[in-house]
């Protein structure tokens, strides 16, 4: 009985407050627990579904931002007007050889730098200074060692080197030296020395 009447202590006829029922709370409480379990469920739901789409939809895991192809045209200019010796630089290399870095510094015993991702991504640089060889190569091949090993390439005899970090084309001239190094191998090394048109630029 949900209301009615009662007598009190006085005796006078009291309306009994209308007071839902113990059963009505119990259920209630069943309906919260089941709706924050349904909650629950779908979320577990939802995070493996998330799961599943990572695993199998293609995604690039790599922070790294990618480096930029430089043009070196103007810099290869400048350097074969300054430089005392004639300045290397590739011809005929397929556009999946990208040039990454360039610089000419003239303080630094007239040093250039051509630096390129071989197409499958390693690392090969074209160097020259009038910098003492030893020296010279040691710095620029990040200390690879002279082999035995010598190759003709366009009718000139270079000399490998072989290193921890970097292998090496070395080629000695009167008054300069040019290094063809990098984490490539010898194959793409030699590719790139056989591409290498050295020359000044012509006087005005």
């Amino acid at each position: 009985m949900t209301g009615g009447a009662f007598r009190d202590a006085t005796g006078d006829l009291t309306a009994e407050i209308d007071r839902p029922p113990a059963t009505m709370g119990r259920v209630a409480g069943r309906n919260g627990k089941k709706t924050v379990g349904s909650l629950v469920l779908s979320l577990g739901v939802c995070v493996v579904t998330a799961g599943v789409v990572y695993l199998f939809v293609p995604h690039d895991d790599s922070k790294e931002t990618p480096v930029p192809r430089v043009d070196y045209r103007v810099e290869l200019l400048s350097a074969r007007r300054a430089a005392p010796y004639p300045v290397a630089a590739p011809e005929g290399l397929s556009k999946s050889w990208k040039a990454t870095s360039v610089r000419y510094e003239a303080e630094r015993n007239e040093t250039w730098h051509l630096g390129f991702l071989d197409p499958d991504g390693q690392y090969v640089a074209v160097e020259q200074s009038t910098d003492k060889p030893a020296r010279f190569i040691d710095d620029a091949s990040q200390g690879a060692e002279a082999t035995s090993g010598k190759q003709s390439i366009n009718g000139a005899e270079w000399q490998r080197y072989k290193g921890d970090k970097y292998d090496a084309l070395v080629l000695k001239e009167k008054g300069s030296t040019t290094v063809v190094t990098g984490t490539a191998g010898f194959g793409q090394l030699t590719k790139m020395a056989e591409s290498l048109k050295m020359e000044r630029a012509e006087s005005a």
